[in-house]
């Protein structure tokens, strides 16, 4: 991978597992500074997700497809085909991601063929809110941090999973009509309002918002971003918890704030989504920060 990183910029590789198809690794990225990057593999598929928030004002873009200046969200699981470059504008702060990188061969077979990566395929692969993707890669980065009995078998099993979802997700990417999404002005107006409000809003409230129905709400946005509304509001307020937890907020006043009916309500949404309980979550990023700080001394 050849990266263009900020200079103040470091990433230390905590944990990795190799198997036949794939390595997969947990990494801590410390970034002082804003971040620019162009990421570019030529023989595997790279798939990113972040374990803690990813900055609000990260972007990526395929600069020699869409030329300098299309610049769009980059969500918590984005993935890079082989050959391609992405750019990435990134904001500082410190960060953890599990990191695969996957044999072509390997999803190529499971697809029957070759994936082709049109703009509209790309455009994809930079938010991917599959929830059968998240689920693997969960799986996988409890494997690779901790390791159990016969993890090289489970982590093979885990790499055809995985590539065997991303084959489908990118011929149902293909699939998808050319026309019949929201508009990008609409798209915004429900990202800034699920920014502004950490409740979850109802699909009446948001179609309100966008001066559409609810039945052109919902399939609008899955043909805009592949996947249903539900789960990318879902996904949404989970970022924003994880925000909340690592500024030190109570799990209690996250979840009221949030509007779960209680604390062990939010607690199991929590840990539905993110793979973790809200405590093992701050934990684990409060031991990623003290290690940094350690390495720096």
């Amino acid at each position: 991978m050849k990266d263009i990183p900020s200079p103040a910029a470091t990433a230390t590789v905590d944990a990795e597992l190799v198997g036949r198809s794939i390595t997969a690794q947990i990494v801590r990225f410390d970034m002082p500074t804003p971040t620019a990057s162009v990421h570019a593999i030529e023989d595997r598929y790279h798939l990113n997700m972040c374990l803690t928030p990813r900055p609000l004002s990260s972007r990526g873009g395929y600069a020699k497809r869409w030329g300098p200046h299309r610049l769009e969200r980059l969500g918590d699981i984005f993935l890079l085909p082989p050959g391609e470059s992405l750019y990435i504008r990134g904001g500082s702060g410190r960060q953890a991601s599990l990191i695969c990188h996957l044999d072509p061969a390997l999803v190529h077979g499971l697809a029957g063929r070759p994936l082709e990566w049109s703009d509209q395929h790309l455009a994809g692969t930079l938010d991917i809110a599959s929830a059968r993707v998240r689920a693997i890669l969960f799986r996988l980065t409890e494997e690779v941090r901790h390791p159990g009995l016969g993890w090289k078998r489970m982590l093979d099993f885990l790499a055809g999973e995985l590539a065997l979802e991303l084959a489908r997700y990118s011929l149902e990417v293909a699939e998808r009509p050319a026309t019949g999404g929201l508009s990008g002005w609409r798209l915004r107006l429900i990202d800034e309002h699920l920014a502004e409000d950490t409740r979850a809003p109802t699909l009446q409230e948001l179609a309100d918002l966008c001066s559409i129905s609810v039945r052109q709400l919902t399939r609008g946005f899955r043909v805009s971003r592949g996947c249903s509304i539900g789960d990318y509001i879902q996904q949404r307020r989970m970022e924003a918890a994880k925000r909340m937890l690592m500024a030190g907020e109570s799990v209690k006043a996250i979840a009221f704030a949030m509007g779960f009916a209680s604390p062990s309500s939010f607690t199991f949404a929590f840990r539905r989504a993110v793979g973790a309980s809200p405590s093992t979550f701050r934990n684990r990023q409060g031991r990623s920060i003290a290690d940094t700080a350690r390495q720096r001394g």
